[in-house]
């Protein structure tokens, strides 16, 4: 069991820690949530604040070196009257996503929440006075929906932040009191894990600001521990882009599937801790008028078969529209994913990935005494699988339960397809 790191958190001060998280062991509830995290398999990523109103992504501020009085200015504008929880979280529920992680604070430090540690917040700066944290916490306890937050451990706006590698362009006077700052986060985040329920997860970014200063000491295993604390179940995940540290209970892959590197921000080795790899619908992750290129049905199912396979969650993002609309783009994908997900869904929850690794025809995912060999792109009739230790009973085409010709022997499976795969995933269930 978790020993009590942290004492009672009075407002405005941060008690000190009887001791350090290095030695963590996760709690029974912990390692409960990690299991139910794993079976989950796919969630909604939402980028929103007051950056959406620029419509130029979530690091415009940085980006275009923006004045930081004149973008704080956007939180008297900021007005999203389109917002509906209910409605959010019923059309990313239809997609088959299991849970929601929603930015509570990104780097440009404006809070999407309602907190007494700043008047940088929807209900201090903005007309709009509504927490929408709360109400969508609210629509995901009502709707059975599991509620993730995103939070920065980096801000372009502070004075107090010690400066890192981004955010030299927002002419704020830099006055850096560390301690003060890490006090800042450690209230917010205790705000986060007492006034909006059951929290599955605090998704950490940025720590990576710091990355030029070897010696930067973000004090981790500290914070870690204040969260495991309020709530034993809420896992803690760092994109980071290394191994996961003592305290993390998750590894994150951002825009790449574990084991790969495309994008350029995932060389790290794959570790024994749940994976989730975070990809955009789109191109960016806050919303960006111009940026309409929204990956196709096919490739999001096919992300999403692939992450499995890798034995990872997907975790897909939509960038609101600056009036609290989920784009309609985006909500008609998320449409066509569920529809899969209602004729696929057991294929995908609850599974590991498969004793056959990845492949170029596709991958494998596995529960019980059954494998899914999922094919995505095969332009033959028969499909090889090197299955030397595991005998088959019944093959069988998943969608319409047809009986498949096999042949089976000591060097593997031999798959005979009724036809060449045209679907968007054909999928053949082996039971063992």
């Amino acid at each position: 069991m978790l020993k009590i790191f942290y004492r009672t958190l009075m407002i405005g001060s941060l008690a000190m820690p009887l001791c350090a998280q290095t030695d963590y062991q996760p709690s029974p509830e912990n390692l409960k949530s990690r299991q139910e995290f794993k079976n989950d398999k796919f969630g909604v990523f939402i980028h929103f604040g007051i950056y959406s109103m620029l419509a130029d992504g979530e690091w415009v501020l940085n980006d275009k070196n923006i004045d930081h009085k004149e973008y704080a200015k956007l939180a008297s504008g900021f007005s999203p009257s389109a917002f509906n929880a209910d409605e959010w979280v019923r059309a990313i529920k239809s997609s088959g996503a299991k849970y929601i992680t929603i930015t509570s604070r990104h780097h440009d430090g404006f809070s999407m929440f309602d907190t007494k540690h700043s008047d940088f917040d929807i209900m201090d700066a903005t007309p709009f006075k509504r927490d929408i944290l709360k109400e969508l916490s609210l629509a995901c306890q009502k709707q059975g929906m599991k509620l993730n937050f995103y939070y920065s451990h980096l801000d372009w706006m502070r004075t107090d932040y010690p400066l890192g590698r981004t955010g030299h362009g927002t002419g704020r006077e830099l006055k850096p009191d560390w301690k003060s700052y890490y006090t800042f986060m450690n209230n917010q985040l205790s705000e986060l894990l007492t006034n909006y329920g059951p929290i599955g997860a605090i998704w950490f970014d940025g720590h990576w600001d710091q990355d030029e200063k070897p010696d930067f000491n973000w004090e981790l295993p500290e914070q870690y521990a204040l969260i495991h604390n309020l709530q034993p179940g809420c896992l803690v995940g760092n994109n980071h882009h290394r191994l996961p540290f003592t305290g993390e209970d998750i590894q994150i892959f951002e825009r790449d599937l574990p084991g790969e590197n495309k994008a350029g921000y995932s060389g790290q080795d794959v570790g024994k801790l749940p994976l989730e790899t975070c990809e955009t619908m789109n191109g960016s992750w806050g919303y960006k008028i111009k940026d309409q290129n929204y990956k196709s049905p096919k490739e999001l199912i096919h992300y999403l078969v692939k992450a499995a396979g890798k034995d990872a969650n997907l975790l897909m993002n939509i960038g609101p529209q600056p009036n609290g609309e989920l784009p309609a783009v985006a909500v008609e994908r998320l449409q066509k994913m569920g529809e899969w997900m209602n004729v696929y869904g057991e294929t995908i929850y609850g599974t590991t990935g498969g004793s056959v690794p990845p492949r170029e025809w596709g991958v494998t995912t596995e529960k019980e005494n059954k494998m899914f060999v999922h094919i995505l792109d095969l332009k033959d009739q028969a499909l090889y699988l090197p299955l030397k230790d595991k005998r088959i009973k019944k093959a069988l085409m998943y969608k319409d339960k047809r009986p498949l010709k096999f042949t089976q022997d000591k060097s593997g499976t031999l798959l005979h397809l009724p036809a060449v795969p045209e679907d968007i995933d054909t999928v053949v269930e082996l039971q063992f």
